[in-house]
């Protein structure tokens, strides 16, 4: 049992700070999305192994099950001028819209006004309302199956910031996708599952371990700094999702559940319920604004496959949750003395409780 002191520390942002050589954050996935290295934390036994992701099957077994997310990133960062002349940079947030109305954050000169007009070649967008929060809310000159192809040819991939100062380009259209994405409207990938290739799936099914899929569309708020002192006065973001019938059948199948994800462990644990995964009982769409965080039970898995998250953010908050702030943190020091590559386009840790 903790003592106030210590679960006042877990608590305190600052805790969760840690230095990183800039050259250790990768810009570019490694050549062949298998070839990653993958970081193994048995917390039963303390063990840890350092391996390659194309190993994964190695250390699985019929008992267990990947749950991965399948949502697909959209190109949604759209670079365009004002009616009035001068540049600006429209952000939108998702494909989930309320009577034509799109969440966005927008960057430009000057005063953003209610009416204010945004032309990105044929596609023109008007500023329609403002949230509390600062977001705004946009209208499209096209309707929404149009909108969807006008952004595949106009707007960009939102790679983070810290990747080439957020600037995608070609390579990023495939490097910045998994492999298994199908359902469009997120606007960051889900990371963890883009070492998967077709080599490890096949490894995977040939060992007798399947897999299940969710939906969660990342929204902005992933890459949210925590900006309080105590991580418990942060208003988590809400991400939108859905777990289909066929899907939700295997996962509550008695399997030891593996996510692939922080985005698949919060669609999970935003639905246990008495051992089981149950979607809740209202109307779609579903979100979830869950925060994990030491002190918070994790009760949907067993394992954690994940990449390595920014300091003070709450993903590494989320995985604090699961084997604890010191250790986490003792885990990101190994892995920065063996070279493991950062954040989005980096290398793997799978976490086994």
């Amino acid at each position: 049992m903790k003592n106030n002191l210590e679960t006042n520390i877990d608590q305190l942002t600052e805790s969760y700070f840690y230095d990183l050589d800039p050259k250790l954050i990768a810009d570019r996935p490694v050549a062949g999305r298998h070839h990653s290295k993958l970081m193994i934390y048995n917390a039963q036994t303390g063990e840890i192994t350092h391996t390659y992701f194309k190993h994964l099957a190695e250390f699985l077994n019929q008992k267990q099950m990947l749950v991965l997310n399948q949502s697909k990133v959209f190109p949604c960062r759209l670079l365009g001028e004002k009616t009035s002349g001068g540049k600006v940079e429209v952000f939108l947030l998702s494909l989930i819209h309320k009577d034509g109305k799109y969440p966005a954050m927008i960057r430009s000169n000057g005063k953003k006004r209610i009416g204010d007009e945004y032309k990105f070649g044929e596609l023109s967008a008007k500023i329609e309302d403002r949230s509390a929060e600062g977001d705004f809310y946009i209208s499209f000159n096209k309707n929404e199956s149009e909108l969807l192809s006008m952004l595949e040819q106009t707007a960009h991939i939102p790679i983070p910031p810290y990747i080439r100062d957020g600037i995608a380009d070609a390579q990023d259209l495939e490097d910045y996708q998994t492999l298994y994405a199908k359902e469009t409207g997120s606007v960051a990938a889900p990371t963890a599952g883009l070492h998967f290739t077709n080599e490890v799936f096949r490894d995977l099914e040939l060992k007798g371990i399947n897999k299940a899929f969710v939906t969660l569309h990342v929204g902005a708020g992933t890459f949210k700094p925590v900006t309080a002192e105590n991580i418990l006065e942060h208003k988590m973001h809400s991400e939108y999702f859905d777990i289909d019938q066929q899907d939700l059948a295997k996962i509550n199948s008695g399997k030891e559940i593996i996510a692939v994800g922080t985005t698949s462990l919060r669609v999970l644990e935003s639905c246990w319920h008495e051992g089981k995964i149950e979607l809740p009982k209202k109307d779609k769409p579903y979100s979830t604004d869950i925060f994990l965080y030491p002190g918070k039970p994790v009760h949907s898995i067993k394992g954690l496959l994940t990449n390595f998250h920014l300091p003070k953010s709450t993903l590494l908050m989320l995985v604090s949750a699961i084997v604890g702030r010191e250790k986490t943190l003792e885990l990101y020091e190994i892995a920065k003395h063996n070279d493991y590559r950062f954040f989005s386009y980096g290398d793997a840790m799978l976490i086994l409780r």
